[in-house]
């Protein structure tokens, strides 16, 4: 881990993780690799133990441990999980193969993490109907009276309802 720790040292990125000085960067890594104990670090970087329990609970710190973490996983792991997933492509099973689409569709930002065709569809239908509605209801108070409105406003609040229902509570339009 000490060698991808260096490259990741030098390659002058923004974030967090390049916000700190040299020792809280340092303290970062070998918090990160967990080869050491918290006093054999704060040695390490030449401050005490309660400094480096100071830091730990920064969150400037931890937000830099974060990004410590993403940049180590991403640099060593995410080709290869990439790779698997293409291979998983060519699976027996057909729910293998599915599943794999979606994650390589997610990975690269063309699906959300709560969409699916089926919702996708579900969501169209109920804007068009969520149109419809509107489109009704505007030609009902402009033709009927005061008394016509209440009657349009509570078989569209059931009609609303039932759209609802059927999106599963998903009121995202």
């Amino acid at each position: 881990m000490k060698k991808s720790s260096k490259k990741l040292d030098k390659i002058g990125q923004l974030g967090p993780f390049f916000e700190l000085d040299k020792r809280r960067q340092k303290a970062v890594i070998l918090l990160f690799e967990d080869e050491l104990i918290d006093e054999e670090i704060a040695k390490n970087v030449q401050r005490r133990r309660s400094t480096l329990d100071n830091w730990k609970n920064d969150d400037k710190f931890k937000a830099a441990q974060e990004q410590y973490k993403k940049l180590v996983v991403k640099k060593d792991f995410e080709s290869k999980a990439l790779r698997e997933l293409v291979n998983l492509l060519n699976a027996k099973s057909e729910m293998v193969r599915l599943k794999t689409a979606i994650t390589i569709l997610k990975m690269s930002g063309m699906m959300s993490d709560n969409s699916t065709p089926e919702l996708d569809k579900a969501k169209v239908r109920k804007a068009n109907a969520e149109a419809d509605i509107a489109e009704y209801k505007a030609k009902a108070l402009s033709e009927a009276g005061a008394s016509g409105v209440e009657l349009v406003n509570k078989y569209l609040d059931k009609l609303d309802a039932t759209v609802n229902e059927e999106v599963g509570g998903n009121n995202e339009s």
